[in-house]
């Protein structure tokens, strides 16, 4: 299942995000979307977990936390009628 996170602190890193989802669960994949111009995280990111069951307690159990000052948001990556997820 493919997780959108929001609101993310612009100085969360992609190695703080997966271990945030680890603790819920196997992550396949995870990735801050960075501004290509300044290098920096644009506050938000995708992680990846195989496991649909484990991915539904990340994302009760993390959405609204307070992370780095920020209060994320946390759900299921939407996707596009063209077959993207949501960016």
């Amino acid at each position: 299942m493919k997780i959108l996170i929001r609101n993310l602190a612009r100085t969360t890193t992609e190695t703080e995000l997966r271990a945030m989802f680890e603790e819920h669960g196997t992550v396949q994949s995870c990735a801050l979307v960075i501004d290509k111009d300044t290098q920096l995280s644009k506050g938000f990111g995708f992680v990846e977990m195989p496991k649909p069951g484990e991915a539904k307690v990340a994302i009760k159990l993390l959405n609204g936390q307070e992370v780095d000052g920020s209060k994320i948001r946390v759900k299921k990556a939407e996707t596009k009628p063209g077959g993207e997820a949501d960016d």
